[in-house]
This record gives structure tokens, sequence and C-alpha cells, in this order.
């Protein structure tokens, strides 16, 4: 079945603001604002992420430690999918998200990949995940990871930082 176009444009903001929910998720947990993390759901929301399920409050008490011991992490967004009915949104979206670790003093890379299924909630006029079930479709571990002392292609780079050390939190702007 597929939605008709004067049904998508008449949601288009509600859409939008869904895709921005699920964007600031991703960047909240790479760079560790657990703030922008908090936006993104509501206080009463039941997450089911691989072994974890709870609130907003104990996902950030459960993931943030584990994210704070990786060197880099990145995770994207794609394939969003958006039902809505009313007040609620059935919604799913791809993510990818690569993690730069250390074992046993070496450096690798894992990357996963899969669908986060959430049920989204419109509140006083704004949209936050209410439940989320996490579905690994796929993940990679490299024995490996590059060499970042050389730089991309020889050149020097500027590594992200997290919360608040980043520059795009002086450098930006967001009031969310």
């Amino acid at each position: 079945m597929t939605t008709k176009t004067s049904q998508i444009l008449a949601e288009l903001a509600d859409r939008e603001a869904i895709r921005e929910c699920l964007y600031r998720y991703a960047r909240g947990v790479d760079r560790l604002d657990a703030d922008m993390v908090r936006s993104a759901y509501w206080p009463d929301v039941v997450d089911k992420h691989l072994e974890f399920e709870g609130n907003a409050e104990e996902f950030i008490a459960w993931a943030f430690p584990a994210m704070q011991a990786m060197d880099q992490t990145m995770h994207l967004i794609g394939n969003v999918l958006i039902a809505l009915h009313g007040d609620q949104a059935d919604v799913e979206s791809y993510f990818y998200g690569y993690h730069r670790i250390t074992v046993d003093g070496r450096k690798m890379d894992v990357i996963g990949a899969g669908r986060y299924l959430d049920r989204f909630e419109k509140r006083e006029d704004e949209w936050r995940i209410r439940e989320r079930l996490v579905m690994t479709d796929w993940f990679r571990e490299y024995s490996d990871s590059a060499d970042w002392s050389m730089g991309l292609l020889g050149q020097r780079l500027d590594i992200g930082g997290r919360f608040p050390d980043d520059p795009s939190y002086t450098r930006l702007r967001f009031d969310f």
C-alpha cells in the first residue's frame, strides 16, 4: 500500500518532527549528551535495546558507560517509514552504527546495523518515542582499525568529541 501525496503533504510537519527526533537520539548517543537523548524519549518510554529493557534514565545509565569506553561512535539513520495514526505513529528506521573500541590494547572496529521499531506519541504538539524495540539485522567485527595517527589520506583530522567538548556545541545553536 502506498501513501497518497495529499496525505503526505497534510502530515509533513509531523513526519519531519519524527525524523528530527530520530536524529536527536543518534546525535545524543554519539556525543554522550544525556539531555539530547532524553529529548527523544518520553519519560515513561519502554526501550528494549539488545539485552536492556527500561526507561530513558535507565537506558542512559546502561548505555553511556559502555559508550564512554569506546574511542568513537557514529550512528546513521536511514530508510524511515512512518505510519501516522492520530497522535501515535508506527515508525521503522534503519540504523548503522560504527564503534571504534579497544580490546586487550588493540583498536578494532565493530559495526552493527538493524532497525528501530518505534511507537511514537505526540503530546502537547511534540513527538517522542514511547516504545522502542531494537532489531539487529547485521553486524561485523573487524579485528583491527585504521591507523588514525596518519589521518585520512595523510591529512590532519579534526576528530569529533563528546559533550560538551565537541566543536558543535560552540559553533552551532540547537534549541532542543
